[in-house]
């Protein structure tokens, strides 16, 4: 954009444009900046996606959106932690680290595990 700055404010020291519609030219140019950055889709439209792909092909897919992340996330933990089958399974995971994440809008593929006996784990944001 600095170029096209740069190339505005050439045709105005030349004369091809005055001051006025140089600025208008670059208040356009600095919209147009403005609006290419903006997210194409808003984060919290975005869903959390698990895979788990096992060997004995006993798999799961779970679509969540993002917007209930969080709540599924605490309740889902706490729930899990206070049952004695489950709290072993749970007892390791960082949840704060995982909601630390989501707000700060990361995104693609977060987790990637890959088992010795064939076993796969995929966390993805799309």
């Amino acid at each position: 954009m600095k170029e096209e700055i740069a190339k505005v404010l050439t045709m105005v020291q030349e004369g091809k444009l005055d001051a006025e519609q140089g600025s208008e030219l670059i208040q356009v140019l600095k919209e147009k900046e403005e609006t290419s950055n903006e997210k194409p889709t808003k984060y919290l439209d975005k869903t959390l996606k698990v895979r788990v792909v096992s060997a004995e092909n006993d798999n799961v897919m779970v679509n969540l959106p993002i917007k209930l992340v969080k709540v599924v996330l605490l309740a889902g933990h706490s729930i899990a932690a206070s049952v004695p089958q489950a709290e072993k399974y749970v007892k390791d995971i960082d949840i704060n680290l995982i909601i630390e994440a989501i707000e700060n809008e990361l995104d693609g593929q977060i987790v990637d595990i890959k088992s010795a006996n064939g076993d796969t784990v995929s966390v993805i944001i799309e």
